[in-house]
């Protein structure tokens, strides 16, 4: 009898669904963007902006499938395991909220009123966040290879591509912001990415031939990653503002300096503090990677007659391969956030918009700014960590 009982609680137990702790979260985040408001109105563009929730921002039936597609979300991240339907539904969510923000924008612009702004509010914000926590959860429960995330990225960029394409998010003042400096938008882009770019590039140039040595020459190891270690915790604005004193210096005084960009301000300090932020996880990591090889491995290669520099290119780099891509991905992710703050000393970059925007006061063009570093850095990250992966397994 006590053994029948004791079946019967477990098959009760069994039988009665398991509560996902990520999904509650995720289910308290969309209750609290519903709660919040949906899009801010503003008269003017610096105007203080009037919080409206969905069915107040929306027309009723627009708001109503919006609101119906979120609580779908937040039953499936509650009640529902499978990744398939977290995925659906996330992937859903995201779509019936920036459809939303955009049908909110032509709902709420007067058409006597040309400087009136519409921007998505808090609750957008928090709906997206949630919406985009059920669709990661969801590709983590699916175990994506490399391949997949990134067909899985490749897909994402098109939709938003194509919803920007659209004209369905026209009315909204991010893309005002965006269309009154079209110009300047992608010239600071351009500048963005060689900061970025172009100082990992001069990192990895330099920090793996100082890798290699500090792997080969051990009382060269430590007092180099102390000193790369002192630069890595001075704050950005503090060693820009460092560079500034000696590039000018050298631009007054070196012939062609100068004429090659060298100044006190501008993108030459700029790059310079990138390139050095960016020594101390280039050399580490290639330290590190050699250090992992197998000495077994390093051994039946000399076995084998091959030189040094043959041990090195043909063994021990291959196998420190991922390691030192990991290093790289660190580096790009860093030097792409950094690149924003080059700005105050005229440096360029997403910088110049969200500076502009903190003195003025105009959120969006805060938003214009910030975004794209973020975006660029995640994409980054996907698309370097499924290159490491493959790496990885290429040398398995």
């Amino acid at each position: 009898m006590a053994m029948t009982t004791l079946s019967d609680a477990a098959t009760d137990r069994a039988a009665t669904p398991r509560v996902d702790r990520l999904g509650v979260v995720i289910a308290i985040l969309v209750v609290v963007a519903l709660a919040l408001p949906f899009a801010t109105f503003r008269a003017t563009r610096i105007a203080s902006g009037t919080g409206l929730r969905l069915f107040d921002a929306l027309p009723a039936g627009t708001a109503a499938a919006v609101a119906a597609v979120l609580v779908a979300a937040l039953v499936t991240a509650v009640a529902s395991r499978r990744p398939t339907f977290r995925l659906a539904l996330g992937a859903l969510a995201l779509a019936a909220l920036a459809l939303g923000a955009g049908a909110a924008g032509a709902h709420l612009t007067p058409a006597d009123n040309p400087y009136a702004r519409i921007a998505p509010a808090s609750g957008f914000w928090v709906g997206v966040f949630a919406a985009a926590m059920l669709v990661t959860d969801a590709m983590v429960r699916l175990k994506l290879g490399p391949v997949g995330r990134l067909v899985a990225l490749a897909v994402t960029a098109a939709l938003v591509v194509a919803l920007l394409a659209s004209g369905a998010w026209s009315h909204l003042s991010l893309i005002a912001e965006y269309r009154n400096r079209a110009d300047v938008f992608w010239r600071e882009a351009g500048t963005h990415l060689v900061l970025a770019a172009g100082s990992l590039a001069a990192a990895v140039v330099i920090g793996l031939p100082l890798g290699v040595l500090a792997y080969r020459l051990r009382k060269l190891r430590d007092p180099l990653i102390n000193v790369l270690n002192i630069i890595q915790t001075i704050p950005s604005m503090a060693l820009f503002g460092i560079l500034i004193a000696p590039l000018g210096w050298i631009a007054a005084n070196v012939p062609g300096a100068h004429a090659i960009g060298i100044r006190g301000i501008g993108m030459a300090p700029a790059f310079l503090a990138l390139f050095l932020y960016s020594l101390l996880p280039m050399v580490a990591n290639t330290v590190v990677g050699l250090n992992g090889v197998s000495r077994a491995v390093v051994d039946a290669a000399r076995g084998m007659g091959l030189t040094d520099r043959q041990r090195l290119i043909q063994v021990e780099m291959p196998l420190a391969l991922p390691v030192i891509l990991t290093g790289i991905r660190i580096v790009l992710v860093q030097n792409i956030g950094l690149a924003t703050v080059a700005a105050l000393i005229g440096g360029g970059g997403f910088g110049v918009f969200l500076f502009q925007g903190l003195g003025q006061t105009a959120t969006d063009l805060i938003l214009l700014g910030a975004l794209p570093p973020v975006a660029l850095a995640f994409a980054a990250a996907v698309v370097l960590d499924a290159v490491i992966e493959i790496s990885g397994k290429g040398k398995a």
